[in-house]
């Protein structure tokens, strides 16, 4: 009579995966490939050279040691906007000479949409974002989409909080539309976390579906709302253009981090999964 095989008797389902050694299933439709580290890659090395090191405390200091490198840049870009750049070659006069075109250009329409843009990338709506999804996903149990939710704003924060204060710039001179402090332009935090939260989820989702169509749109609304951010910081004066580069650096470099500190904590994971169960991770 025939006889299965090993391998036939542990298939499972399309939509479905099954931990090796425990059998156990779980619902493939949340894996997010982005957070998994790629067999021999550098976070899958780097989890490796922590040990025995709980998971958590990979990300962490994953996390931290990328976040100082994000602010340590941030702040070097400043120093070399503040120090060169604004004194060179006319870019700091061209730099000004966009926010005051922009003034100059001001309707009662486009200053309340230039509102809502930045309440769209504000101190309330994106912590609120994040904070959801955070929320969501930890009830659900899925810890790893939810430390990335928190964490892409967490450090996007810090860095952007790290930088003003070493780096004092000027606001542009016009007529600001904001009540600020007026030596803290570089960089746009707005345009920053905007990054941080509209392109996290865009990432997320598109690691999910991988319908084009979809991953299409998504990104198309992602940077339509980037964009939208960083239009209206400069529309009301609070950023100049060389600011919002900067944000989007920061925003960026956010992404990235946690991105790598999730992966390096999905390695470690399964690398003490597989030395309990006697498999290869």
């Amino acid at each position: 009579m025939y006889a299965p095989t090993i391998e036939q008797e542990t298939q499972v389902k399309p939509g479905r995966s099954i931990r090796a050694g425990s059998g156990v299933r779980s619902d493939a439709r949340w894996d997010v490939p982005v957070l998994s580290a790629r067999t021999g890659g550098p976070a899958e090395r780097l989890a490796r050279s922590f040990g025995a090191l709980h998971p958590a405390l990979v990300f962490i200091v994953t996390m931290l040691a990328g976040l100082a490198v994000i602010a340590a840049a941030s702040i070097g870009l400043g120093l070399l906007v503040t120090h060169v750049l604004e004194h060179a070659w006319g870019i700091g006069a061209a730099n000004e000479r966009v926010d005051v075109w922009l003034a100059a250009h001001r309707t009662s329409s486009r200053t309340h949409a230039s509102l809502i843009g930045s309440i769209a990338a504000g101190g309330v709506v994106l912590p609120i974002v994040a904070g959801s999804v955070a929320l969501i996903c930890a009830v659900l149990r899925k810890w790893r989409i939810a430390v990335f939710a928190f964490f892409t704003l967490a450090v996007e924060s810090a860095a952007y909080r790290a930088t003003t204060l070493v780096i004092h710039l000027h606001r542009p001179r016009v007529v600001r539309l904001e009540h600020l402090p007026v030596n803290a332009s570089y960089p746009s935090g707005h345009t920053a976390a905007a990054i941080a939260v509209y392109g996290g989820l865009a990432l997320l989702l598109t690691s999910i579906f991988r319908n084009v169509a979809f991953r299409v749109f998504a990104w198309t609304i992602a940077l339509a709302m980037v964009t939208f951010v960083a239009s209206s910081r400069l529309y009301r004066g609070m950023h100049h253009p060389l600011d919002v580069a900067g944000g989007v650096v920061v925003g960026v470099s956010a992404l990235v981090v946690v991105v790598f500190a999730c992966r390096a904590a999905g390695a470690a994971a399964e690398s003490r999964r597989g030395a309990r169960t006697g498999a290869p991770a």
